[in-house]
């Protein structure tokens, strides 16, 4: 179980939590394509190596073909001292994979140094926090995006869950009480904790105060405002100007502390933020990654 001290320390290290990310790098594993929500900013369509915005990968990786490439980073002169984090953050959501799971037990095995971070919508938080646990998960980032169900609604074209496809305000209960739930045992395994919010201007920007009400309540100790890429359902809505989205991170800075340096990071990231490497082939294709046909 995380305490204070680890706590402390994977704050310091950790480039997406306060850690100094001039110095300290991360990794991210591609290794979770299938996804269970649809959110209407996100489009996996392309992936391309070219491209730099979650949800891109130039392929996805087998947990052994993980662990061969944080093996091969973790050798490198330039690399190796600099990567002090390993993330999953999709392409899909992390934990509707398995091979999650099994990534992060192959890396605990042989670099049991590295800390280990994840980046999950949180539908399937609640079921699977304790597997996380018991991973020895010491950062978790959840996505969340409204807490007025009917707002959620909007954001989320569909959630697919137990077998099951729900769309509306249907859909944002339980998408949001699953993710509140999650965060609130999370933070109680001492988990670090940080909650992005994407700011879909004319949507959500009322429910930006009241997250960060909410999740510091919960536990959370970062909250992330990234500013919204028009694309998929929302390709017609302007991104917010630089301007408006400082006077939303400084209000509520005063509620939570704000991380301001993200570049929406894309799911093999290596190395310093705003200064990824490419490590192995890249290429580029308009294959679509794998969603999870609707239930009944």
């Amino acid at each position: 179980m995380a305490t204070t001290c680890t706590g402390r320390k994977n704050i310091q290290g950790h480039p997406c939590f306060g850690g100094n990310h001039h110095k300290n790098g991360r990794m991210h594993l591609a290794v979770a394509p299938r996804c269970n929500i649809k959110c209407g900013y996100c489009t996996r369509k392309h992936d391309c190596a070219n491209e730099s915005r979650p949800g891109v990968t130039s392929r996805i990786l087998t947990p052994a073909e993980a662990l061969v490439k944080v093996s091969e980073v973790m050798d490198s002169e330039i690399l190796g001292p600099i990567i002090k984090v390993i993330g999953i953050a999709g392409p899909g959501d992390p934990l509707f994979n398995e091979e999650t799971f099994e990534t992060f037990r192959l890396i605990g095995d042989r670099f049991p140094h590295l800390i280990k971070c994840m980046s999950t919508n949180g539908l399937l938080l609640p079921e699977k926090i304790d597997l996380l646990q018991e991973i020895d998960l010491h950062s978790l980032t959840v996505t969340i995006n409204a807490l007025d169900p009917e707002i959620a609604g909007k954001v989320y074209s569909f959630i697919h869950y137990h077998g099951r496809r729900y769309t509306g305000t249907e859909a944002g209960e339980i998408i949001i009480a699953n993710q509140l739930e999650g965060l609130r045992r999370a933070a109680g395994y001492g988990m670090t904790i940080k909650v992005n919010t994407v700011l879909i201007p004319g949507l959500n920007d009322d429910q930006v105060p009241l997250i960060g009400l909410k999740v510091k309540e919960l536990g959370a100790f970062v909250m992330n405002v990234m500013p919204l890429i028009p694309q998929a359902d929302f390709a017609h809505v302007a991104p917010p100007s630089e301007q408006r989205l400082e006077e939303l991170r400084s209000a509520n800075e005063k509620i939570i502390g704000q991380f301001k340096h993200c570049r929406q990071c894309r799911a093999d990231a290596v190395g310093l933020i705003g200064q990824d490497v490419t490590v192995g082939k890249d290429g580029c294709s308009v294959r679509p990654l794998t969603i999870p046909v609707p239930g009944p």
